[in-house]
């Protein structure tokens, strides 16, 4: 199965930005392609030296093609979740996990979202955000800014360093995810004591 995926991934690839966007929605969707598309994007800038709109392209195509791609799974699990609802009856009272993610949920989106170091299960979360009725624009404003500052950072990094542009990732990705925790961890603090200086305020639990 690995090989046949390196396989897909290396026709998509064949076909420049365009191949991009398919290879970003279908990893997005759940298929496991570990680190093939970031290699790819910071691959693309280093060679785009002289022509830096490529690179640019690229990584916007690879925003659009991830953000597709996570809808679909978030509105199927939002789906699929209702129609198991309809057939079990009563509603379940909410446990602590889901009483949990209606609270932090999004900071476990954007971490794995904004951070090329595998494995951070995203998709996990993605599902958890749609079956826990997290509200849609909010799911969606946290993955265009992770994919737009991961995607379009790698095409910067790879325009500005080159072929050393891989191994900076490699050298520096788990510091780069513990300085984007600490960020989330900020905002969620941030979050939490404007919500309780609001009379009344309790946390969103979606539509």
């Amino acid at each position: 199965m690995h090989k046949l995926l390196d396989h897909v991934a290396k026709y998509l690839i064949a076909y420049g930005p365009a191949g991009v966007f398919l290879l970003s929605a279908i990893d997005s969707l759940g298929v496991p392609l570990p680190a093939v598309l970031d290699g790819l994007i910071l691959g693309v800038a280093a060679d785009s030296a002289r022509t830096p709109y490529i690179a640019w392209l690229t990584a916007v195509l690879a925003v659009i093609g991830s953000v597709g791609g996570n809808i679909l799974l978030f509105t199927g699990a939002r789906h699929g979740h209702r129609l198991f609802r309809r057939k079990a009856a009563p509603e379940p009272v909410p446990g602590r996990f889901q009483k949990w993610f209606h609270r932090y949920g999004l900071v476990t989106v954007f971490i794995p979202a904004v951070t090329p170091v595998p494995p951070m299960p995203l998709k996990f979360f993605v599902i958890s955000a749609g079956a826990f009725r997290t509200p849609f624009w909010r799911f969606l404003s946290v993955i265009v800014l992770a994919r737009a500052i991961r995607f379009l950072g790698e095409a910067w990094l790879g325009l500005q360093l080159g072929r050393d542009a891989q191994g900076f990732l490699i050298r520096n990705g788990w510091k780069l995810a513990g300085f984007f925790l600490l960020v989330a961890l900020a905002l969620v603090v941030l979050a939490s004591v404007v919500g309780r200086q609001r009379p009344g305020a309790t946390p969103p639990v979606g539509p």
